[in-house]
């Protein structure tokens, strides 16, 4: 990025990190190339400012431009072993080994890479260029996005934004599951004359008001109405992908446990169970029951239901 990050961003340099912050902000979602397709005039200041922020976004990146230490793009200044105007002294170009480099002078086994590589910090930096300007890959961006079960289950598509303003359709795979992490090649920041980083999205899967997960199976409190619990009978019950009819042995007790098989979560590559746990539900009008739990009081203990 040639040029003056802080003009670039539009911000003074005596700018809080705030100010700076709030400036790339408003501009990338003026730019982005979501919103500006095609413009290449756009795209292009887009990766300006977006340069620009990766340096005076980092206190310690941006305290070194201050002083001259490293240029627009994040290259360290170089200034020769014995300074002044064009580099070094000993050749055109600053050239510190004169015309002709190292093999005239001498230094025809040593590793010039080797020998500069501290002064530059070596390899690529991260989100930008390699010294020199060699095109370097864009840096990867992260965030989290909560799902529900039912998305976790059967797959869906749900959308995140980024804090540069940035939305995204995110793909929910059939069988995701909580912490799994998703990869959108080519989604992260842009780097400099290279390919943009990936967008990184950790799945959280949200508290169910009905489920609780135990691994692959999911349990559940099920109301069942007093006749179904002694005649027995067919109830409809709620799974994570809709409503299925569930029968009711005669005789059942409260807490009986009954297993609704492959309704359950995914985990470990295995699809679990729904484990329906009965709860008895009384009659509101109770005047018959009262009855009847009157005569068989009177007739001695109630032998319990064999479950």
């Amino acid at each position: 990025m040639a040029g003056d990050p802080y003009k670039e961003l539009g911000v003074s340099r005596g700018a809080s990190a705030d100010e700076i912050k709030k400036a790339f902000r408003k501009l990338a979602k003026e730019l982005h190339p979501d919103k500006n397709p095609g413009n290449t005039v756009a795209d292009e200041r887009f990766k300006r400012i977006t340069a620009a922020f990766d340096l005076l976004g980092d206190k310690d990146k941006r305290a070194k431009f201050d002083r001259g230490e490293i240029d627009a793009d994040g290259r360290e200044q170089f200034r020769g072993f014995g300074g002044g105007p064009g580099g070094a002294r000993g050749g055109p170009g600053g050239n510190p080994f004169g015309q002709g480099g190292a093999r005239q002078q001498g230094f025809e086994n040593i590793d010039l890479d080797e020998l500069f590589g501290g002064m530059f910090g070596g390899g690529a930096r991260p989100g930008g260029a390699r010294p020199g300007g060699f095109p370097g890959k864009g840096q990867d961006v992260k965030a989290t996005l909560e799902i529900s079960l039912e998305d976790s289950i059967s797959g869906a598509t749900r959308r995140i934004q980024f804090s540069d303003g940035r939305m995204l359709d995110v793909a929910i795979p059939k069988g995701a599951g909580d912490g799994q992490m998703i990869r959108l090649k080519g989604q992260g920041a842009p780097g400099r004359g290279g390919l943009p980083g990936d967008a990184l999205i950790e799945l959280k899967l949200a508290k169910h008001p009905v489920f609780t997960q135990d691994g692959a199976d999911l349990t559940m409190d099920q109301p069942v109405a007093l006749y179904d619990a002694v005649l027995g009978g067919k109830v409809p019950v709620r799974t994570p992908e809709g409503t299925v009819s569930m029968t009711i042995p005669a005789g059942s007790n409260s807490g009986k446990v009954l297993r609704l098989k492959g309704r359950g979560a995914f985990a470990d590559g295995r699809r679990g169970d729904l484990l329906a746990k009965l709860m008895i539900i009384l009659p509101e009008d109770s005047a018959a029951l009262v009855k009847l739990a009157q005569g068989a009081r009177d007739r001695g203990p109630i032998r319990p239901f064999r479950d």
